[in-house]
């Protein structure tokens, strides 16, 4: 196995455990205990991981979250996937609320003739859904300038007046043990309440993004259903243990 195959593995297994050990990747990569100690300290000088006594663990970026134009270039292609798969959840007469991200921006094309409506805290998407001559509210409130997202209490205060058949949120992660977190508590507290308020909740995200954890924990796996693209059969079974996740096969 070349070096870079083997870091993919190692970085991929710490997706799905957090932890793992330097004895379990030797037996696992078919590799020395010595090459697997030079690939964690290759991996953890690319700040990849921070290798700790017998293995390494994954790095935890709580508080990190990247800007609009920065998310929407990341994995596009999987993000279109799951987001026709979302799209295919929305019927004529639905009220939805979309949630301000790049998976949920990726679902707009994908509600072109739809007879609904569809309320939003993202003036990207708000925006793009009038071009589309969709009905459309926005929520009011402070502009997040990094997301273009609106967050605060008078969002707050008008979302808690409005009830929908589905709603489509983005998320940061998706972990087993802390369910689903988001970077930014008043974005959190914003789809926990449009999340409450909803007859079904979906949550977008490509499969980089099961098993992460970020700062702010929104809700648990099981008040929603999980969309993603394709991901590991063992992640998958671990998932589907704790919630409802459906794949979008490309």
């Amino acid at each position: 196995m070349l070096t870079e195959e083997r870091h993919q593995a190692i970085l991929r297994l710490l997706d799905q455990q957090s932890v793992v050990k330097s004895q379990e990747l030797s037996i696992l990569l078919n590799a020395s205990e010595s090459t697997i100690r030079r690939d964690l300290q290759e991996l953890e000088d690319a700040e990849l991981l921070e290798r700790v006594h017998g293995g390494a663990k994954r790095i935890l970026n709580l508080g990190f979250e990247q800007d609009m134009i920065e998310k929407s270039v990341k994995n596009t292609q999987e993000k279109q996937i799951i987001a026709s798969l979302a799209a295919q959840f929305v019927h004529d007469g639905d009220v939805i609320y979309l949630d301000a991200g790049s998976t949920t921006l990726e679902m707009l094309p994908f509600l072109a003739g739809k007879n609904i409506t569809v309320v939003t805290n993202s003036v990207h998407h708000a925006a793009k859904l009038g071009d589309l001559n969709i009905n459309t509210i926005i929520l009011g409130g402070s502009l997040k300038l990094s997301t273009k997202a609106i967050t605060g209490s008078t969002g707050m205060e008008q979302l808690s007046h409005f009830r929908f058949n589905k709603v489509f949120m983005g998320m940061n992660g998706a972990h087993l043990e802390f369910g689903l977190t988001t970077p930014d508590p008043e974005e959190a507290a914003l789809k926990r309440l449009a999340i409450a308020h909803a007859e079904e909740a979906y949550v977008l995200i490509d499969q980089t993004k099961l098993n992460k954890v970020t700062f702010t924990k929104v809700t648990e796996l099981d008040d929603v259903i999980i969309l993603t693209n394709q991901c590991s059969p063992e992640l998958l079974e671990q998932f589907q243990k704790k919630t409802t996740i459906k794949e979008a096969i490309q």
